[in-house]
C-alpha cells in the first residue's frame, strides 16, 4: 500500500510538472504569437498617406479664386482678374503676378494705332526672339473677349532658371493685345507646355475691361 501511494503521489508530481511546464511553454508561445501576429497586422496596414498629385506641375487648381486688379500708376482705364494669393511685382507701368511655375504679366502702353497681327508679327515676334530664350512656334490671330477683340500671341520658350535649383522649364505663352484709344494693354499669361490651363487663361482674359 505505501508503495502504491508514493506511485500516485510521483504521478500526480509528474502530472502537475507537466501541466506547469506546458503552460509555461503555452505562454510564451502566446506571447510570442501575438508579438508576431501584431507586428504583421503593423506592416500589412499602410499608414493613411495623403493623397498623390495627379496633375503636371504647373497647373492652377481649378478652386483658384480671382481677384480684380487695377493699376495705381501710369495709365489706369482698365480692370482684370488675376488669381487671388500670387506674389505681386511692379516696375515701372508693368505688373507680374507669380505663383510656383505660372506668371501673369500686365503692361500698359501709349500707341498711336491699334496692333494688327501684321504688326505684332513684324515686330513683337523679333523682339521676343531676341529677348526669350529658344523662342519657338510663334502663332499670331485675332480672338474675341469680353471686352472685344485682341491679337493673340502664342510661342514656346525656356524660363529663367531657378534661383534656387537652376532648373529651367519650357514654357507656353499667350500675349494678348487689347487696345482703346491710344492706349494699348497688353496681358502675357504662361506656364509649363504640359500644364492643362486653359481655363484659368481663359478666365484672366475674358475678364480684361475698360473703364
Amino acid at each position: 500500500m505505501t508503495c502504491v501511494r508514493k506511485s500516485a503521489v510521483v504521478g500526480v508530481g509528474l502530472v502537475l510538472a507537466a501541466a506547469v511546464t506546458a503552460g509555461c511553454s503555452g505562454t510564451g508561445s502566446g506571447a510570442g504569437g501575438g508579438s508576431s501576429s501584431a507586428s504583421t497586422s503593423s506592416t500589412g496596414s499602410a499608414p493613411n498617406a495623403a493623397p498623390t498629385e495627379t496633375n503636371p506641375p504647373g497647373d492652377i487648381p481649378d478652386n483658384q479664386a480671382y481677384v480684380a486688379f487695377q493699376p495705381s500708376t501710369g495709365f489706369t482705364g482698365f480692370t482684370v482678374k488675376v488669381p487671388e494669393g500670387w506674389a505681386r511685382t511692379v516696375q515701372g507701368t508693368t505688373t507680374v503676378f507669380t505663383d510656383k511655375l505660372n506668371r501673369v504679366q500686365i503692361s500698359a502702353v501709349s500707341a498711336p494705332a491699334a496692333p494688327t497681327t501684321g504688326s505684332v508679327t513684324n515686330t513683337v515676334v523679333p523682339r521676343l526672339r531676341s529677348q526669350v530664350t529658344k523662342f519657338a512656334n510663334p502663332k499670331v490671330t485675332v480672338v474675341k473677349r469680353k471686352s472685344g477683340s485682341a491679337v493673340l500671341l502664342t510661342y514656346q520658350g525656356d524660363s529663367a532658371p531657378d534661383p534656387v535649383t537652376g532648373k529651367v522649364v519650357r514654357d507656353a505663352f499667350e500675349r494678348y493685345a487689347f487696345y482703346k484709344q491710344g492706349h494699348e494693354v497688353d496681358l502675357t499669361l504662361s506656364g509649363p507646355v504640359n500644364a492643362d490651363n486653359v481655363d484659368p487663361w481663359r478666365i484672366v482674359s475674358d475678364s480684361f475691361g475698360w473703364r
